[in-house]
């Protein structure tokens, strides 16, 4: 399964962006795909997921600004940014759960990576 993120930007405080994840080769079976995001100096976070009935988490600092979404069709997940912070700034990947059942937060239960995208919000 390969993950290549689109979407990425530089947008002033404010603004929005769409981030695009689209999969390829092996079909992927899994229960969960996901964003993470590293910002400049800092460890990797979790940032949503999204399972396969269609349920969504969200981490307490995006939550209600952020959506994540998916179409199966299309094999591709997106990450809908709104309302941007500096804060936000950082690089974005989307990751493919292996390594549980269910969703979860911990990125040491997601197997494979994009190479990520860029986000850079200024003030």
């Amino acid at each position: 399964v390969q993950l290549v993120e689109s979407g990425g930007g530089s947008v002033q405080s404010g603004g929005s962006l769409r981030l695009s994840c689209a999969t390829s080769g092996d079909t992927y079976s899994g229960p969960c795909l996901g964003w993470f995001r590293q910002a400049p100096g800092q460890e990797r976070e979790w940032v949503a997921h999204i399972d396969n009935d269609g349920m969504t988490k969200y981490a307490d600092s995006v939550k209600g600004r952020f959506t994540i979404s998916q179409d199966k069709a299309k094999r591709t997940m997106y990450l809908q940014l709104s309302s941007l912070k500096p804060e936000d700034t950082g690089m974005y990947y989307c990751a493919a759960a292996t390594g549980a059942p269910i969703c979860t937060v911990l990125e040491v239960d997601f197997g494979y990576w994009g190479q990520g995208t860029q986000v850079t919000v200024s003030s």
